[in-house]
């Protein structure tokens, strides 16, 4: 598997908002930062998913797919 692309930058962050995020994660800097972007694809994503509440007609039958056992 190929290595993600790293792209080098410099920001002027508020260090209050770092340290206090740094202590949530237990982390340092760069681990932080990247939990953080990941945080906001991915309420990017949930809001797509939730747009599309009442969009789409699933027919689902709970009864037949309960029956069936995974062993």
């Amino acid at each position: 598997m190929a290595k993600p692309a790293v792209k080098r930058v410099t920001v002027n962050l508020p260090g209050d908002l770092l340290k206090r995020a740094e202590q949530v994660t237990g982390q340092g800097i760069t681990e932080t930062l990247i939990a953080g972007l990941k945080l906001i694809s991915q309420r990017r994503a949930y809001k797509k998913a939730l747009d599309l509440r009442g969009k789409l007609d699933l027919s689902i039958d709970l009864g037949a797919s309960r029956e069936r056992s995974y062993r």
